[in-house]
């Protein structure tokens, strides 16, 4: 070893608190933090041995907003541990169980509901649970398999998938607003312990990430984009229009289309099959090429989902007025807003081109979902989502959206994904009578979270049929959904139909939410709706300057783009040139 790197070892085995896992994590040495050369007899080493293990625990929960909680669940679990990458693989363990307890709960409590809105929560829940497992599972065997190489790309992901955890347990508790039961208040106990338990891993992960961040360790050197299959955060084989230096681009011609189609879907039976759904069940399971699939201009009236398992689809359409799936499920109907979707997409890295996504409930529905997307590192290119209230639902992962429309009335993006929506233009709708108009909703539940909704080289524009009445029914920026909302408005067009105020507070019966703990900044704007000297007065509505606004350019918020680049979809990871 060098003279500089074993400094470095040293000053990382000599730093106190947090550094130990750093320590452990990063460096993965034959140091054996148990072995003391034993001098001691069998009682007094038992003792040393207990003492270093809580002593390592302590240091482990520190980060935690449950200390209690990580220390007491942990020293029950550790058998004296004092390894702290072993104690995080616990604390995941504990994590799961945790969640498992409250899932086979809900099972029970869903045998004996009556109330149909509670019982379809308690549907919704035991799906919500099921994934919130699912990401600490692939977390936990991505920490185990940790490459010292590539360890920060790696902390990237499972702070996303962790907080992806976390939000599927909110949205669980979201699914029984407007219950008539006490259903949320028992869910809301039963859940209380392994929301907590969460919260700690996700402290844990942050806190350790942002030790190595400090210590320049375990980032990887700049490599060329396309060398050796190598992507950045995984691998996975390239695709195919990749390698043929056209990308994505070529697929936006007709002859591309039909080349590189897996299959075909067309109503008008020309194609393979008339239906997505169908088209879906042809992809392989657990797939690592993309599976494009050719959707021919018609309007698809069924609930499409791409699962979790189908991974890599490449879904291209003929436009986003001419391949359109279309619903109309809505909340007065009976249904709860995370199952109004028209097209749901879980499966990692999918790109959709040329899509369009609708409900067409219409606004005296309220709640309707046009398209809902929990995919990590999944694209829109050039698709559409039409609908009124909650028309995209950006839930969790990574997402990108480049040169898209979205069109609605309240809230009409929102969710607790980690997203950026270059380029797009946001058309507000005309709404009932009684309403205003919010274009985000962010729904950020904890500061350790790494989402947020950047708006980078947009517009925000009036439909026409609002247009007449958008001085009487006002239309904002945003609200904060969750306390530590996050939405950035930068480089983008903002048109006269937003008020001066700008955003608007979160209503909740114990009163206003997110004013003091969002976080919300414009920066560079243009277009009379673009002045700030009137906005509200907001603790969390903060000005940024050059520094500042690059934590929030695409490269650096993604924490890594090459996901992105390797697709060729038009996208500037920094400030916009000229030319955009």
């Amino acid at each position: 070893m060098g003279g500089d790197a074993q400094k470095k070892r040293i000053a990382i085995i000599g730093v106190s608190t947090f550094l130990l896992v750093a320590m452990v994590v990063a460096v993965t040495v034959s140091i054996n933090l148990n072995n003391k050369g034993s001098s001691y007899d069998s009682k007094e080493e038992s003792k040393s041995s207990v003492a270093s293990s809580i002593k390592a625990v302590k240091t482990l929960c520190a980060p935690t907003d449950y200390k209690k909680e990580c220390e007491d669940s942990l020293i029950e679990h550790s058998n004296n541990i004092t390894d702290p990458r072993e104690l995080i693989k616990i604390a995941f363990h504990v994590t799961i169980s945790k969640i498992g307890e409250g899932l086979e709960k809900t099972e029970l409590m869903h045998q004996v509901e009556n109330d149909p809105r509670t019982k379809e929560a308690l549907d919704t829940c035991k799906q919500l649970m099921n994934l919130s497992i699912g990401e600490f599972t692939r977390s936990l065997d991505r920490f185990t398999k940790f490459d010292l190489n590539n360890l920060d790309n790696i902390l990237t992901s499972l702070k996303v998938w962790l907080s992806g955890a976390i939000t599927y347990q909110e949205t669980c508790l979201d699914a029984f607003e407007n219950t008539t039961t006490d259903a949320s208040l028992k869910m809301q106990r039963l859940l209380q312990s392994a929301m907590h338990m969460s919260s700690n891993g996700l402290s844990i992960i942050t806190e350790l990430s942002k030790t190595l961040s400090e210590m320049h360790i375990g980032k990887p050197g700049r490599r060329r984009l396309l060398n050796n299959n190598v992507l950045g955060h995984d691998y996975f084989d390239l695709p195919e229009w990749v390698d043929d230096q056209v990308g994505v681009r070529k697929l936006l011609h007709m002859t591309g289309r039909k080349r590189m189609a897996h299959v075909v879907v067309a109503k008008d039976g020309s194609g393979n099959f008339t239906t997505i759904n169908e088209a879906l069940k042809h992809v392989p399971k657990k797939n690592l090429r993309p599976f494009v699939i050719y959707v021919k201009e018609g309007v698809y009236n069924e609930y499409v989902e791409v699962s979790k398992n189908m991974t890599h689809v490449v879904m291209i359409g003929d436009g986003g007025k001419k391949s359109r799936i279309t619903g109309n499920k809505n909340f007065v109907d009976g249904v709860g807003t995370f199952r109004t979707a028209s097209a749901a997409i879980l499966g990692d890295f999918f790109v959709g081109i040329g899509m369009g996504f609708e409900n067409s409930a219409g606004a005296e529905k309220h709640q309707a979902v046009a398209l809902r997307v929990q995919a990590d590192r999944s694209i829109f290119y050039k698709c559409r989502m039409d609908g009124y209230q909650d028309t995209l639902y950006a839930h969790t992962m990574r997402q990108f959206y480049r040169d898209c429309i979205i069109s609605g009335t309240i809230d009409f993006v929102f969710g607790d994904a980690v997203a950026v929506l270059q380029n797009c233009t946001f058309v507000v709708r005309k709404p009932l009578e009684n309403q205003q108009c919010i274009v985000t909703a962010q729904g950020r539940k904890e500061m350790n979270q790494p989402s947020g909704l950047i708006i980078q080289g947009g517009s925000i524009v009036a439909d026409p049929m609002y247009y007449p009445v958008r001085f009487d029914n006002k239309a904002y920026l945003a609200r904060p959904w969750k306390n530590f909302s996050r939405t950035i408005f930068m480089d983008s067009y903002i048109g006269d139909l937003i008020t001066p105020d700008g955003y608007m507070p979160w209503q909740t019966l114990e009163g206003l939410r997110g004013m003091d703990t969002c976080f919300y900044s414009e920066f560079n704007n243009r277009g009379p709706g673009s002045d700030k000297a009137k906005r509200v007065k907001w603790e969390g509505i903060k000005a940024l300057d050059s520094d500042g606004i690059s934590n929030f350019l695409p490269a650096k918020f993604f924490h890594g783009d090459d996901w992105i680049r390797v697709t060729r979809v038009p996208y500037y990871s920094g400030q916009p040139s000229p030319t955009h």
